[in-house]
């Protein structure tokens, strides 16, 4: 449920500043907890209180979170006394501005089941540490939503960026009407919408999100869960005849494979035609028909699905052009004002940081000339030290995006250039391994495929992780012998994905090299 509460209600016996109502907000930056709280002040003095609000600037995680507190209590006509910061278990209401920020409040004592209100927006805003994971390395939220159930008096939880965002407003509003619209407060609903009205900037947005919010938090609707996004694989295309021509016959091939693989090859193929071109992508299924002709349907096909996705993810491997084709895109400019809800009149800047290696400059040459650099140390680290270093483009200027759209253009030459080489001969030893092991185990070969998975990003993000798949690769003779070696081999995978650094892994490889 979207609000949660216990049957009893809070004790507070002995307690000398019972008539001191004690609120936190826990917000990172852009998310206006400042606001939020001026806001929280403003609606006390409206109402006949006194209050004060401090704040503690935090750098834990991401951008830092910060700390507000503010204490208020009726206005006697005699000066109170207020705290400065939150204690531990003496909190009424602990507001967060996304879901792990209450999970860190609980942790921190400031949530408890015998007086805090807890309101929480519901979504994410990871951390640095689920970021810098090469694996999945996001916090159990429902684990949270479950503490958060437990050690709160009353939870009122549920999505309150989206409202945001829907209303054209920031997430300061939304909490502001889940806090009206908890009761925790002894304040009347126009109150708030005054508060509101008296700050004069972006009132209106401000409104919409508040009213939604209150609503929601007031009647305790269900959170509704989200609905999966079903990518288009076969979408209208449009182009010359010839191309047409071509691309269709290429979705014909998809139609005559086993009704379990084509969902993904129709994706695969999508992927690989945009990265490249039609060429590509029958290069692409004719890779797939090897991995049908290993497979069958007792296993349901598996190893072929599983090629279909692995095959797709290393034709299309990130270099310069792809980075330079990806950011110079009308699409991403479009995304960009989405993302920072800049109006279609407005003019953005946008600098984009690069940090070119000679290696990444080799792969963008033709294959004979880089290797001829890459041969020759002393010419390779003359230009690496004239090169290997970072600069900022402004692709919003017309040299900075001249410079990245030259780049994207040499797409056509790719197939020809070093890197592209270099990543077709690691791909056939891959794949080539991968099928000479389902023949004989089939869990080895699924999970040889799936091993791909390491490999990602470009530059030294790419080094580091390709370095991680020849370190696992390199166990597969020892687990090929085994019935549970693909098994083994999985462990490894999951090890290699713990950490940025490999520690885990070298424990695992230790651990299979007593086998």
């Amino acid at each position: 449920m979207d609000v949660h509460m216990r049957a009893e209600l809070p004790v507070r016996a002995g307690d000398a500043t019972r008539s001191i109502i004690k609120i936190a907000v826990l917000a990172v930056g852009g998310q206006g907890g400042g606001v939020l709280t001026d806001w929280i002040v403003a609606v006390a003095e409206r109402n006949g209180y006194r209050a004060q609000s401090t704040s503690v600037a935090g750098v834990a995680q991401r951008t830092g979170a910060t700390i507000y507190y503010v204490e208020m209590t009726p206005d006697t006509g005699r000066a109170p006394i207020f705290s400065l910061s939150p204690s531990q278990g003496d909190v009424d209401i602990l507001i967060a501005a996304e879901m792990m920020e209450a999970g860190r409040a609980i942790m921190r004592g400031f949530v408890t089941p015998d007086r805090t209100t807890l309101v929480a927006s519901s979504h994410r805003v990871l951390a640095v540490s689920e970021k810098i994971m090469p694996g999945d390395g996001q916090a159990d939220r429902p684990r949270v939503r479950k503490a958060a159930e437990d050690a709160s008096y009353k939870l009122v939880c549920f999505d309150m960026e989206k409202i945001a965002v829907d209303a054209g407003s920031v997430i300061s509003s939304s909490l502001f009407g889940a806090l009206a619209g908890s009761g925790a407060l002894p304040f009347a609903r126009e109150s708030y919408e005054e508060t509101i009205r008296a700050s004069g900037r972006g009132v209106e947005a401000s409104l919409r999100a508040f009213g939604v919010s209150y609503e929601r938090a007031l009647t305790g609707e269900r959170e509704r869960e989200p609905v999966p996004v079903t990518a288009d694989a076969s979408p209208s295309v449009a182009g010359p005849d010839r191309m047409l021509r071509e691309w269709t016959a290429l979705m014909s091939r998809v139609e005559t494979l086993p009704e379990a693989i084509r969902d993904m090859a129709r994706r695969g193929l999508k992927k690989v035609v945009d990265y490249q071109d039609l060429a590509y992508g029958s290069l692409y299924l004719d890779r797939l028909d090897q991995a049908v002709a290993v497979d069958d349907a007792v296993h349901d096909y598996g190893f072929s699905v599983e090629a279909a996705k692995y095959l797709a993810n290393a034709m299309v491997y990130d270099d310069i052009i792809r980075v330079a084709d990806l950011k110079t895109r009308t699409s991403r400019q479009g995304r960009l004002r989405r993302e920072q809800g800049v109006k279609d009149n407005a003019v953005i800047q946008v600098t984009e940081y690069f940090h070119p290696r000679m290696e990444e400059i080799c792969g963008t040459l033709p294959a004979p000339l880089g290797r001829y650099v890459e041969a020759r140390p002393k010419l390779f680290d003359f230009f690496d030290r004239r090169i290997n270093k970072g600069r900022r483009i402004r692709t919003d200027s017309l040299r900075g995006y001249l410079m990245l759209w030259t780049m994207a253009a040499l797409r056509p030459w790719r197939r020809s250039l070093l890197r592209h080489n270099v990543e077709e001969a690691h791909l056939e030893a891959w794949f080539k391994e991968a099928r000479e092991h389902a023949r004989g185990n089939y869990r080895l070969g699924v999970e040889i495929l799936k091993c791909r998975r390491l490999i990602k990003g470009y530059s030294d993000t790419h080094a580091r992780a390709q370095s991680k798949f020849f370190r696992v690769m390199g166990a597969v003779p020892l687990l090929a012998p085994r019935e549970d070696g693909g098994e083994w081999l999985r462990r490894l995978r999951e090890a290699a994905l713990l950490d940025e650094e490999g520690k885990a892994l070298d424990g695992a490889l230790k651990t299979v090299a007593t086998l």
